[in-house]
């Protein structure tokens, strides 16, 4: 599978964080699992029931640390979506994502819950899907994006002033001891 990336886009791949310095094109050359930035969802935008279940199934992917919590907390989603609608086309497709997710196909099942959003946003606008927030969904809101960095300098060290008798040479710390024998 052929990837392009642009310039400081981020991609996990296997559960590491990748983030690229220019555009560049990778090519999978063996079964892994990965997710584009572009599809990867804060916890902050789960505010759907069906956003909250690729929430939880993203989770399983890009943090294989706590897929376990995760697929508590999708399961527990998944039986709630189910409970509360009778939409066929939503149930088959949370049915499909679920295989998907049995068989350890997390992309594709992500893929498949994407495509459910505008039937989702349909549904609650006619009242048949409840907004039923998930209080949980908060354990898997770490880091979703990758460790951030602090994008601050660290302050300059002090320069020791040069002695303007030896040009293009530093002079020795005071506190050092000199390791030119001259000196």
């Amino acid at each position: 599978m052929r990837l392009s990336l642009r310039a400081g886009e981020r991609i996990y791949i296997n559960g590491a964080v990748l983030r690229v310095d220019r555009k560049v094109a990778i090519e999978l050359m063996n079964d892994a699992t990965f997710l584009l930035e572009s599809h990867v969802l804060q916890a902050e935008e789960a505010t759907t029931p069906l956003r909250q279940l690729y929430f939880a199934a993203q989770t399983m992917l890009i943090d294989p640390g706590r897929a376990e919590v995760a697929r508590g907390l999708y399961d527990g989603i998944r039986a709630g979506l189910l409970a509360t609608t009778g939409e066929a086309v939503l149930r088959d497709g949370l049915e499909a994502a679920h295989s998907f997710v049995e068989a350890g196909r997390l992309y594709e099942a992500l893929k498949l819950i994407r495509g459910l959003y505008p039937l989702e946003a349909a549904l609650m606008a006619q009242g048949e899907v409840p907004l039923a927030p998930v209080p949980a969904l908060g354990t898997l809101a770490r880091r979703a994006r990758g460790p951030e960095r602090s994008r601050e300098r660290a302050p300059a060290r002090p320069q020791v002033p040069v002695p303007a008798s030896v040009p293009g040479r530093r002079a020795a710390s005071p506190s050092l001891p000199a390791l030119d024998p001259e000196a």
